[in-house]
């Protein structure tokens, strides 16, 4: 199963979908795609790390900034994964785009990045396991001034919509309510 939790900044994302983790299996992989910049981030780091290693829920942590789709695949072949016991959780997507986007000059083209996006929804949609991916929605605000964030707002938009589109399940969550959002579309026929 797939799971999408996406909201804004600082609305409880995270949050639930470690609490969901817990309630969907025995053992939690988290996958963070953040790397550690400056101090602000690192104590960013250490807050979520804290709040997973105070929980009853067993949690292992394993660091992957660009490479998630080779990691998720790696990770699919795992028995406790197949078995259903353990879930995988990815901290952010909207972090590993980012990462991608500014890892060099050459990366700011928004077809670079969609490729990127095409993998990655590819390995999720045949994900033998648990999985719940967070990400950020970005495009409720002003149209970015600058190219670069323009490309970064469209490309987490059309990430985020191919992603929601291959889960099973679709949290919105706005100040720590989270509300499942994909069963209620609107049916199209």
């Amino acid at each position: 199963m797939v799971v999408m939790v996406t909201g804004g900044a600082r609305s409880g994302k995270s949050t639930f979908a470690e609490r969901y983790a817990a309630h969907l299996g025995k053992r939690g992989v988290y996958v963070a795609t953040s790397p550690v910049f400056d101090e602000e981030l690192s104590e960013r780091v250490a807050m979520h790390q804290a709040r997973r290693e105070i929980s009853s829920f067993p949690w292992e942590t394993i660091e992957e900034p660009y490479d998630l789709t080779g990691k998720l695949e790696e990770l699919a072949q795992r028995p406790d994964v197949l078995a259903g016991e353990t879930v995988l959780l990815v901290d952010c997507l909207i972090l590993w785009l980012s990462n991608w986007l500014v890892r060099d000059e050459q990366q700011h083209d928004l077809a670079f990045l969609l490729q990127k996006v095409s993998e990655l929804r590819q390995v999720i949609s045949s994900f033998p396991g648990t999985l719940l991916l967070v990400t950020n929605e970005v495009g409720y605000g002003i149209v970015p001034e600058y190219a670069l964030g323009r490309i970064f707002r469209d490309a987490a938009g059309m990430m985020n919509q191919r992603v929601a589109e291959a889960s099973e399940q679709v949290f919105l969550v706005t100040a720590g309510i989270p509300q499942e959002i994909k069963s209620k579309a609107f049916p199209f026929v």
